[in-house]
């Protein structure tokens, strides 16, 4: 291995540290009222996401506030010894996709049936250091 890969091995490897992630999946909530969740806390820093998540009155917003201590303690596990405040953690991305549905029947009046989808959804959250180093690739050495 030569020394210009092994230096973009590096620089991959710390820029890995700075970002974390948490996955939640199959969660029972429809994928529409999650995702009127994660766009409030979207680019925000973790600290005020918290605060955001802790005070709605959402059901899905306990949930995803669980997810964000996950990713907390994930960033945590990978950067030991820094700390959160100096690293200025915000939520790089958070998405929500959509997971199975569970179809049941519902009786209807003259003999009839309607369909009840029972949806859920994956959540995942990305966090990012704003004091993280710039990853050199050969698109930014030009």
């Amino acid at each position: 291995m030569g020394v210009r890969t092994h230096n973009r091995a590096e620089n991959r490897k710390e820029a890995k540290k700075s970002v974390a992630f948490a996955r939640l999946n199959n969660c029972p909530t429809s994928p529409r009222k999650m995702r009127l969740i994660a766009d409030l806390i979207r680019g925000q820093r973790v600290e005020l996401a918290l605060h955001i998540l802790k005070n709605n009155a959402k059901q899905p917003s306990e949930r995803v506030r669980k997810l964000l201590l996950s990713a907390i303690a994930n960033w945590q596990a990978k950067n030991e010894g820094k700390r959160i405040e100096e690293s200025d953690l915000f939520i790089k991305e958070i998405f929500v996709d959509s997971g199975r549905q569970l179809k049941r029947l519902q009786t209807a009046p003259q003999g009839r049936a309607h369909r009840i989808r029972k949806r859920s959804n994956h959540v995942t959250i990305l966090l990012g250091s704003r004091t993280a180093p710039v990853v050199e690739t050969e698109d930014n050495k030009e």
